[in-house]
Protein backbone atom coordinates (compact mmCIF):
# COMPACT_ATOMS: atom_id res chain seq x y z
CA UNK A 1 0.00 0.00 0.00
CA UNK A 2 0.83 3.42 -0.32
CA UNK A 3 0.34 6.64 0.96
CA UNK A 4 0.35 10.04 -1.03
CA UNK A 5 0.23 13.05 1.37
CA UNK A 6 -0.81 15.91 -0.84
CA UNK A 7 -0.20 19.67 -1.05
CA UNK A 8 1.58 20.10 1.79
CA UNK A 9 4.40 22.79 2.76
CA UNK A 10 7.51 20.27 2.36
CA UNK A 11 10.58 20.84 4.26
CA UNK A 12 14.00 18.72 3.38
CA UNK A 13 17.06 19.88 5.58
CA UNK A 14 19.37 17.46 3.48
CA UNK A 15 18.98 19.85 0.49
CA UNK A 16 17.47 23.23 1.60
CA UNK A 17 14.04 22.43 0.35
CA UNK A 18 11.17 24.45 1.45
CA UNK A 19 8.00 24.54 -0.88
CA UNK A 20 4.89 23.09 -1.71
CA UNK A 21 4.98 19.72 -2.93
CA UNK A 22 3.26 16.16 -2.65
CA UNK A 23 4.87 12.75 -1.15
CA UNK A 24 4.73 9.62 -2.18
CA UNK A 25 5.49 6.81 0.56
CA UNK A 26 5.95 3.07 -0.45
CA UNK A 27 7.02 -0.02 1.79
CA UNK A 28 9.00 2.21 3.92
CA UNK A 29 10.63 4.51 1.93
CA UNK A 30 9.98 8.16 0.28
CA UNK A 31 9.60 7.53 -3.16
CA UNK A 32 8.68 10.16 -4.54
CA UNK A 33 8.22 14.41 -4.12
CA UNK A 34 6.95 16.83 -6.23
CA UNK A 35 3.82 18.57 -7.30
CA UNK A 36 0.96 16.86 -9.20
CA UNK A 37 2.06 13.31 -8.10
CA UNK A 38 -1.27 10.83 -8.78
CA UNK A 39 -2.46 8.14 -6.30
CA UNK A 40 -3.25 4.61 -7.77
CA UNK A 41 -5.95 2.25 -7.06
CA UNK A 42 -5.87 1.08 -3.69
CA UNK A 43 -3.54 4.01 -2.37
CA UNK A 44 -4.07 6.43 0.55
CA UNK A 45 -4.23 9.88 -0.12
CA UNK A 46 -4.13 12.71 2.77
CA UNK A 47 -4.86 16.60 1.94
CA UNK A 48 -1.95 17.82 4.59
CA UNK A 49 -2.33 21.61 2.65
CA UNK A 50 -1.77 23.84 5.37
CA UNK A 51 0.82 21.54 7.16
CA UNK A 52 4.37 21.34 7.67
CA UNK A 53 5.33 17.72 6.17
CA UNK A 54 9.23 17.11 7.62
CA UNK A 55 11.43 14.54 8.49
CA UNK A 56 10.46 13.12 11.78
CA UNK A 57 12.20 14.04 14.93
CA UNK A 58 15.47 11.95 16.04
CA UNK A 59 16.26 12.24 19.41
CA UNK A 60 19.59 11.07 20.52
CA UNK A 61 18.67 11.63 24.14
CA UNK A 62 15.93 9.29 25.07
CA UNK A 63 15.92 6.96 28.35
CA UNK A 64 12.78 6.53 27.38
CA UNK A 65 12.32 2.44 27.35
CA UNK A 66 8.61 2.14 26.96
CA UNK A 67 5.46 1.81 24.77
CA UNK A 68 4.32 4.58 27.25
CA UNK A 69 6.87 6.75 26.87
CA UNK A 70 7.03 6.51 23.35
CA UNK A 71 3.61 7.16 22.64
CA UNK A 72 4.53 10.82 24.43
CA UNK A 73 7.46 10.99 22.27
CA UNK A 74 5.37 10.55 19.08
CA UNK A 75 2.95 12.77 19.98
CA UNK A 76 5.88 14.95 20.34
CA UNK A 77 6.45 13.88 16.24
CA UNK A 78 9.52 11.70 17.70
CA UNK A 79 10.30 9.16 15.16
CA UNK A 80 13.41 7.40 16.47
CA UNK A 81 14.43 7.43 20.20
CA UNK A 82 17.65 6.39 21.09
CA UNK A 83 19.36 6.16 24.45
CA UNK A 84 23.05 7.56 24.06
CA UNK A 85 24.11 9.19 27.00
CA UNK A 86 23.94 6.51 29.45
CA UNK A 87 23.35 3.69 27.39
CA UNK A 88 22.44 -0.16 28.47
CA UNK A 89 24.34 -3.26 29.09
CA UNK A 90 24.69 -5.57 28.19
CA UNK A 91 23.60 -4.75 24.38
CA UNK A 92 21.63 -7.75 23.29
CA UNK A 93 19.55 -7.68 26.01
CA UNK A 94 18.47 -4.47 25.12
CA UNK A 95 17.70 -4.53 21.53
CA UNK A 96 15.69 -8.21 22.65
CA UNK A 97 13.53 -6.86 24.82
CA UNK A 98 12.54 -3.75 23.08
CA UNK A 99 12.12 -6.16 20.28
CA UNK A 100 10.18 -8.25 22.70
CA UNK A 101 7.78 -5.72 23.73
CA UNK A 102 7.08 -4.21 20.60
CA UNK A 103 8.30 0.00 20.10
CA UNK A 104 6.11 2.41 18.18
CA UNK A 105 9.33 4.34 17.32
CA UNK A 106 12.46 3.31 16.26
CA UNK A 107 15.07 2.55 18.79
CA UNK A 108 18.70 1.80 19.84
CA UNK A 109 21.14 2.37 22.47
CA UNK A 110 25.09 2.69 22.73
CA UNK A 111 27.76 0.96 25.11
CA UNK A 112 27.29 1.95 28.91
CA UNK A 113 30.36 3.48 30.19
CA UNK A 114 29.17 3.18 33.81
CA UNK A 115 28.11 -0.05 33.82
CA UNK A 116 31.18 -1.30 32.31
CA UNK A 117 32.59 0.35 35.55
CA UNK A 118 30.26 -0.50 38.01
CA UNK A 119 30.71 -4.29 36.56
CA UNK A 120 34.71 -4.41 37.03
CA UNK A 121 34.47 -1.76 40.51
CA UNK A 122 31.84 -3.09 42.18
CA UNK A 123 31.00 -6.30 41.17
CA UNK A 124 27.15 -5.45 39.83
CA UNK A 125 25.92 -6.84 36.87
CA UNK A 126 23.95 -4.96 34.21
CA UNK A 127 20.68 -5.67 33.52
CA UNK A 128 19.79 -3.34 30.21
CA UNK A 129 17.30 -1.60 32.64
CA UNK A 130 17.04 1.80 33.19
CA UNK A 131 15.76 1.49 37.08
CA UNK A 132 18.88 -0.60 38.27
CA UNK A 133 21.05 1.81 36.52
CA UNK A 134 19.59 5.13 37.86
CA UNK A 135 19.90 3.24 41.58
CA UNK A 136 23.48 2.02 40.45
CA UNK A 137 24.40 5.81 39.79
CA UNK A 138 24.25 6.35 43.79
CA UNK A 139 26.76 3.82 44.19
CA UNK A 140 30.26 5.48 45.09
CA UNK A 141 31.94 1.64 44.59
CA UNK A 142 32.07 2.48 40.95
CA UNK A 143 32.78 6.05 41.21
CA UNK A 144 36.46 5.91 42.18
CA UNK A 145 38.95 6.12 39.92
CA UNK A 146 40.64 2.29 38.47
CA UNK A 147 43.56 0.53 38.46
CA UNK A 148 45.46 -0.03 34.87
CA UNK A 149 43.61 -3.43 35.15
CA UNK A 150 40.49 -2.26 36.32
CA UNK A 151 40.70 -0.01 32.87
CA UNK A 152 41.48 -2.79 30.84
CA UNK A 153 38.88 -5.25 31.75
CA UNK A 154 36.23 -2.56 31.63
CA UNK A 155 37.73 -0.99 28.26
CA UNK A 156 37.08 -4.61 26.64
CA UNK A 157 33.73 -4.95 28.08
CA UNK A 158 32.92 -1.45 26.05
CA UNK A 159 35.00 -2.74 22.64
CA UNK A 160 33.17 -5.60 23.23
CA UNK A 161 29.68 -4.00 23.20
CA UNK A 162 30.54 -1.78 20.49
CA UNK A 163 30.94 -5.47 18.31
CA UNK A 164 27.66 -6.35 18.92
CA UNK A 165 25.79 -3.33 17.80
CA UNK A 166 26.05 -0.35 20.23
CA UNK A 167 26.35 3.07 18.52
CA UNK A 168 28.86 4.38 20.16
CA UNK A 169 29.81 4.80 23.88
CA UNK A 170 27.42 6.45 26.68
CA UNK A 171 29.63 8.26 29.12
CA UNK A 172 28.38 8.98 33.04
CA UNK A 173 31.26 11.08 33.66
CA UNK A 174 29.44 13.85 35.65
CA UNK A 175 28.29 11.13 37.64
CA UNK A 176 32.07 9.94 39.08
CA UNK A 177 33.59 13.37 38.79
CA UNK A 178 36.69 12.84 40.52
CA UNK A 179 37.65 9.70 38.57
CA UNK A 180 40.84 10.14 36.57
CA UNK A 181 40.94 12.06 33.43
CA UNK A 182 43.51 9.79 31.56
CA UNK A 183 40.56 7.18 31.50
CA UNK A 184 37.98 9.09 29.22
CA UNK A 185 41.34 9.91 26.91
CA UNK A 186 41.88 6.05 26.90
CA UNK A 187 37.86 5.61 26.10
CA UNK A 188 37.87 8.22 23.81
CA UNK A 189 41.05 6.71 22.17
CA UNK A 190 39.41 3.11 21.97
CA UNK A 191 36.26 5.17 20.47
CA UNK A 192 37.87 6.70 17.93
CA UNK A 193 39.49 3.23 17.03
CA UNK A 194 36.27 1.44 16.58
CA UNK A 195 34.69 4.84 14.69
CA UNK A 196 32.02 5.37 17.17
CA UNK A 197 31.00 8.32 18.84
CA UNK A 198 30.97 9.16 22.73
CA UNK A 199 28.14 10.84 24.00
CA UNK A 200 28.79 12.52 27.45
CA UNK A 201 27.15 13.85 30.42
CA UNK A 202 30.26 15.91 31.59
CA UNK A 203 32.00 16.36 34.69
CA UNK A 204 31.54 19.92 37.04
CA UNK A 205 32.56 22.74 35.56
CA UNK A 206 35.42 24.79 37.34
CA UNK A 207 32.85 27.86 38.68
CA UNK A 208 30.74 24.80 40.58
CA UNK A 209 33.67 22.77 41.68
CA UNK A 210 37.31 24.27 41.38
CA UNK A 211 38.69 21.17 42.57
CA UNK A 212 37.35 19.19 39.76
CA UNK A 213 39.94 17.27 38.13
CA UNK A 214 39.74 19.42 34.89
CA UNK A 215 36.83 21.58 33.54
CA UNK A 216 33.84 19.07 32.38
CA UNK A 217 33.46 21.16 28.64
CA UNK A 218 36.98 22.13 28.33
CA UNK A 219 37.61 18.26 28.84
CA UNK A 220 35.47 17.12 26.44
CA UNK A 221 36.99 19.86 23.84
CA UNK A 222 40.54 18.63 24.79
CA UNK A 223 40.13 14.97 24.61
CA UNK A 224 38.03 15.29 20.82
CA UNK A 225 41.37 17.32 19.43
CA UNK A 226 44.00 15.02 20.66
CA UNK A 227 42.09 12.05 19.62
CA UNK A 228 40.20 12.68 17.01
CA UNK A 229 37.17 11.08 18.38
CA UNK A 230 33.62 12.21 17.84
CA UNK A 231 32.50 13.42 20.44
CA UNK A 232 29.08 14.40 21.79
CA UNK A 233 28.00 16.92 24.66
CA UNK A 234 25.11 15.81 26.12
CA UNK A 235 22.87 18.60 27.70
CA UNK A 236 24.85 21.41 27.75
CA UNK A 237 21.80 23.99 28.92
CA UNK A 238 21.83 22.09 32.46
CA UNK A 239 25.09 21.28 33.04
CA UNK A 240 26.59 24.85 31.79
CA UNK A 241 23.19 26.53 33.89
CA UNK A 242 24.07 29.80 34.88
CA UNK A 243 28.38 29.63 32.95
CA UNK A 244 26.10 28.67 29.44
CA UNK A 245 28.25 31.84 27.71
CA UNK A 246 31.60 30.80 28.55
CA UNK A 247 30.98 27.29 28.05
CA UNK A 248 29.77 27.46 24.82
CA UNK A 249 31.89 30.33 23.50
CA UNK A 250 34.94 27.69 24.61
CA UNK A 251 33.26 24.90 22.91
CA UNK A 252 33.37 27.02 19.74
CA UNK A 253 36.77 27.67 19.58
CA UNK A 254 37.61 24.05 20.34
CA UNK A 255 35.69 23.39 17.32
CA UNK A 256 37.14 26.22 15.29
CA UNK A 257 40.28 24.45 16.00
CA UNK A 258 39.02 21.31 15.21
CA UNK A 259 37.61 19.48 17.88
CA UNK A 260 34.54 17.06 16.46
CA UNK A 261 32.34 17.89 19.52
CA UNK A 262 28.65 18.25 18.71
CA UNK A 263 26.27 19.93 21.59
CA UNK A 264 22.53 19.08 22.04
CA UNK A 265 20.45 21.22 24.58
CA UNK A 266 16.60 20.96 26.01
CA UNK A 267 14.28 23.97 26.92
CA UNK A 268 13.61 23.40 30.58
CA UNK A 269 15.08 24.75 33.04
CA UNK A 270 15.10 21.83 35.25
CA UNK A 271 16.47 18.32 34.58
CA UNK A 272 15.77 15.13 36.28
CA UNK A 273 18.03 12.05 37.32
CA UNK A 274 18.44 9.82 39.83
CA UNK A 275 18.46 10.91 43.53
CA UNK A 276 21.72 9.50 44.66
CA UNK A 277 23.78 11.39 41.79
CA UNK A 278 26.82 12.27 42.69
CA UNK A 279 26.00 16.32 41.95
CA UNK A 280 22.84 15.90 44.18
CA UNK A 281 24.56 15.98 47.57
CA UNK A 282 24.54 19.20 49.79
CA UNK A 283 28.00 20.02 48.83
CA UNK A 284 27.95 20.02 45.35
CA UNK A 285 24.26 21.59 45.38
CA UNK A 286 25.90 24.27 47.28
CA UNK A 287 28.59 24.79 45.24
CA UNK A 288 26.06 25.47 41.88
CA UNK A 289 24.52 27.78 44.28
CA UNK A 290 21.39 25.46 44.21
CA UNK A 291 19.88 24.25 48.04
CA UNK A 292 17.71 21.00 48.82
CA UNK A 293 14.83 22.95 47.98
CA UNK A 294 16.30 23.12 44.29
CA UNK A 295 15.16 19.52 44.36
CA UNK A 296 11.25 17.63 44.14
CA UNK A 297 10.69 13.98 44.09
CA UNK A 298 9.64 12.90 41.20
CA UNK A 299 6.92 10.72 41.80
CA UNK A 300 5.53 12.27 45.75
CA UNK A 301 5.74 16.12 44.46
CA UNK A 302 7.91 16.51 47.54
CA UNK A 303 10.15 19.57 47.37
CA UNK A 304 12.90 18.56 49.77
CA UNK A 305 13.20 20.94 52.60
CA UNK A 306 16.66 20.48 54.15
CA UNK A 307 20.28 19.20 53.75
CA UNK A 308 19.02 16.50 56.55
CA UNK A 309 16.04 15.51 54.39
CA UNK A 310 18.26 15.31 51.22
CA UNK A 311 20.84 12.82 52.74
CA UNK A 312 18.13 11.02 54.13
CA UNK A 313 16.31 10.09 50.80
CA UNK A 314 19.63 9.71 49.18
CA UNK A 315 20.21 6.95 51.53
CA UNK A 316 16.85 5.03 51.14
CA UNK A 317 16.38 5.10 47.74
CA UNK A 318 19.65 6.59 45.82
CA UNK A 319 17.22 5.37 42.08
CA UNK A 320 14.57 7.69 42.95
CA UNK A 321 13.87 9.88 40.30
CA UNK A 322 13.90 13.70 40.79
CA UNK A 323 13.45 16.87 39.54
CA UNK A 324 16.65 19.58 39.57
CA UNK A 325 15.88 23.00 39.16
CA UNK A 326 19.46 24.71 37.83
CA UNK A 327 17.42 27.76 35.81
CA UNK A 328 14.37 29.94 36.49
CA UNK A 329 12.29 29.87 33.17
CA UNK A 330 10.26 32.98 34.66
CA UNK A 331 13.13 35.02 34.77
CA UNK A 332 13.87 36.48 31.30
CA UNK A 333 17.65 36.43 32.00
CA UNK A 334 17.36 32.90 32.84
CA UNK A 335 14.93 32.13 29.57
CA UNK A 336 17.46 34.03 27.45
CA UNK A 337 20.27 31.59 28.73
CA UNK A 338 18.05 28.53 27.87
CA UNK A 339 17.74 29.82 24.32
CA UNK A 340 21.45 30.86 24.00
CA UNK A 341 21.61 27.26 24.54
CA UNK A 342 19.15 25.99 21.88
CA UNK A 343 20.23 28.77 19.40
CA UNK A 344 24.15 27.83 19.75
CA UNK A 345 25.66 27.04 15.96
CA UNK A 346 24.27 23.88 15.18
CA UNK A 347 23.35 22.68 18.65
CA UNK A 348 20.79 19.69 18.29
CA UNK A 349 17.50 19.04 20.35
CA UNK A 350 17.41 15.94 22.69
CA UNK A 351 15.15 15.57 25.08
CA UNK A 352 16.98 13.29 28.24
CA UNK A 353 12.93 11.76 28.23
CA UNK A 354 12.17 9.70 31.48
CA UNK A 355 10.11 6.63 31.66
CA UNK A 356 6.61 7.74 33.36
CA UNK A 357 6.21 6.23 36.48
CA UNK A 358 3.30 5.48 38.44
CA UNK A 359 2.48 5.06 42.10
CA UNK A 360 1.32 1.30 42.55
CA UNK A 361 5.48 1.24 40.82
CA UNK A 362 5.13 0.77 37.23
CA UNK A 363 6.61 2.47 34.54
CA UNK A 364 4.81 0.65 31.44
CA UNK A 365 1.15 0.99 30.57
CA UNK A 366 0.01 0.20 27.11
CA UNK A 367 -3.30 2.09 27.61
CA UNK A 368 -4.16 5.09 25.56
CA UNK A 369 -4.36 7.77 26.75
CA UNK A 370 -1.80 7.09 29.63
CA UNK A 371 -3.92 6.26 33.27
CA UNK A 372 -3.73 9.11 35.43
CA UNK A 373 -1.24 9.82 38.36
CA UNK A 374 1.97 8.84 36.33
CA UNK A 375 4.85 11.36 36.94
CA UNK A 376 8.06 11.81 34.70
CA UNK A 377 9.71 15.11 33.44
CA UNK A 378 7.19 17.03 31.06
CA UNK A 379 10.23 17.06 28.49
CA UNK A 380 9.48 13.69 27.95
CA UNK A 381 6.47 14.64 26.48
CA UNK A 382 7.25 18.35 25.36
CA UNK A 383 10.81 18.52 24.42
CA UNK A 384 10.17 19.52 20.60
CA UNK A 385 6.46 21.16 20.48
CA UNK A 386 8.46 23.55 23.19
CA UNK A 387 10.92 24.20 21.38
CA UNK A 388 9.54 24.78 18.05
CA UNK A 389 7.07 27.04 19.99
CA UNK A 390 9.96 29.00 21.48
CA UNK A 391 12.61 29.31 18.79
CA UNK A 392 10.24 29.06 15.71
CA UNK A 393 6.37 30.44 16.27
CA UNK A 394 7.57 32.99 19.24
CA UNK A 395 10.72 34.19 18.83
CA UNK A 396 11.41 33.78 14.81
CA UNK A 397 15.03 32.71 16.06
CA UNK A 398 14.78 29.58 13.53
CA UNK A 399 13.01 29.21 10.14
CA UNK A 400 11.34 25.77 10.14
CA UNK A 401 13.97 24.78 7.66
CA UNK A 402 16.23 25.50 10.30
CA UNK A 403 14.09 23.82 12.91
CA UNK A 404 14.32 20.47 10.90
CA UNK A 405 17.99 20.87 10.92
CA UNK A 406 18.40 21.19 14.89
CA UNK A 407 15.64 18.05 15.18
CA UNK A 408 16.14 15.42 12.49
CA UNK A 409 19.02 16.15 10.40
CA UNK A 410 22.18 17.24 12.38
CA UNK A 411 21.26 14.31 15.27
CA UNK A 412 21.19 11.44 12.04
CA UNK A 413 24.46 12.94 11.01
CA UNK A 414 26.04 12.39 14.46
CA UNK A 415 25.19 8.48 13.64
CA UNK A 416 26.19 8.33 9.89
CA UNK A 417 29.89 7.20 10.74
CA UNK A 418 28.76 4.28 13.17
CA UNK A 419 25.33 3.37 12.20
CA UNK A 420 25.16 3.08 8.00
CA UNK A 421 21.07 2.99 8.80
CA UNK A 422 21.08 6.44 10.01
CA UNK A 423 22.22 7.90 6.29
CA UNK A 424 18.13 7.57 5.22
CA UNK A 425 17.21 9.58 7.83
CA UNK A 426 16.91 13.04 8.61
CA UNK A 427 15.88 13.64 5.07
CA UNK A 428 13.02 13.93 2.67
CA UNK A 429 13.83 13.20 -0.43
CA UNK A 430 13.73 9.67 -2.86
CA UNK A 431 15.07 6.95 -1.10
CA UNK A 432 14.56 8.77 2.70
CA UNK A 433 13.19 6.19 5.47
CA UNK A 434 9.38 7.39 5.88
CA UNK A 435 9.92 8.33 9.17
CA UNK A 436 7.49 11.53 8.70
CA UNK A 437 6.08 14.07 11.14
CA UNK A 438 3.42 16.33 9.62
CA UNK A 439 2.75 19.16 12.30
CA UNK A 440 -0.09 22.30 12.23
CA UNK A 441 2.83 25.37 11.99
CA UNK A 442 0.09 27.14 14.06
CA UNK A 443 -0.77 25.29 16.10
CA UNK A 444 2.43 22.88 17.82
CA UNK A 445 3.03 23.83 21.45
CA UNK A 446 4.04 21.45 24.43
CA UNK A 447 1.08 20.66 27.19
CA UNK A 448 3.01 19.34 29.57
CA UNK A 449 3.97 20.97 32.95
CA UNK A 450 6.25 19.60 36.20
CA UNK A 451 2.82 19.04 37.71
CA UNK A 452 1.08 17.52 35.13
CA UNK A 453 3.91 16.23 33.21
CA UNK A 454 2.54 13.27 30.61
CA UNK A 455 -0.07 16.01 29.13
CA UNK A 456 0.47 15.10 25.56
CA UNK A 457 1.86 17.78 23.13
CA UNK A 458 -0.67 19.46 20.74
CA UNK A 459 -0.65 20.18 16.93
CA UNK A 460 1.63 16.68 15.45
CA UNK A 461 -1.31 15.99 12.68
CA UNK A 462 0.27 13.07 11.44
CA UNK A 463 3.24 10.81 12.26
CA UNK A 464 5.04 8.17 9.98
CA UNK A 465 7.09 5.66 10.99
CA UNK A 466 8.63 3.31 8.55
CA UNK A 467 5.39 4.51 6.11
CA UNK A 468 3.52 3.14 9.09
CA UNK A 469 0.65 5.57 10.67
CA UNK A 470 1.53 6.10 14.59
CA UNK A 471 -0.70 9.38 14.89
CA UNK A 472 -3.73 10.36 12.29
CA UNK A 473 -5.75 13.36 12.57
CA UNK A 474 -3.51 13.88 15.83
CA UNK A 475 -4.77 10.80 17.70
CA UNK A 476 -2.26 7.65 18.43
CA UNK A 477 -2.85 4.99 16.88
CA UNK A 478 -2.50 2.02 19.62
CA UNK A 479 -2.35 -0.97 17.25
CA UNK A 480 1.01 0.62 16.03
CA UNK A 481 4.44 -0.69 16.75
CA UNK A 482 6.39 -0.52 13.46
CA UNK A 483 9.65 0.45 15.78
CA UNK A 484 12.81 -0.98 14.26
CA UNK A 485 16.12 -1.18 15.83
CA UNK A 486 19.19 1.32 14.83
CA UNK A 487 22.52 -0.13 15.42
CA UNK A 488 26.15 -0.01 14.91
CA UNK A 489 28.50 -1.67 12.31
CA UNK A 490 31.85 -2.04 13.87
CA UNK A 491 34.58 -1.40 11.32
Amino acid sequence: MRTLLRGGRVIDPATGFDGTADVLVSDGVVTAVGEGLTAGPGDVEIDVSGLVVGPGFIDLHSHVHTIAGQRLQAMDGVTTALDLEAGLMPIERAYAEAAAAGRPLHYGFSASWGAARAQVLAGIEPDANIDSGLAVLGNPAWQRSSSPKEMAAWLSLVDGELAAGALGVGVLLGYAPDTDPGEFLALARLAKEAGAPTYTHVRELVEVNPETPIDGSAEIAIVAAETGAAMHHCHVNSTSGHQIERVLAALETGRAAGSRVTVEAYPYGAGSTGIGAAFLSPERLKMKGLTPSSVIMLESGERIADAGRLLQVRAEDPGAPCILEFLDESSPHDLGLLQKALAFPDAIVASDALPVYWKNGTSESTEWPLPRGGATHPRTAGTYAKTLRLMVRESKAWTWLEAFRRCSYLPARVLDEVAPGALAKGRLGVGADADIVVLDPNAITDAATYFDSTRPSVGVRHLFVSGVPVVTDGNLRTDAFPGKPLRGEPR
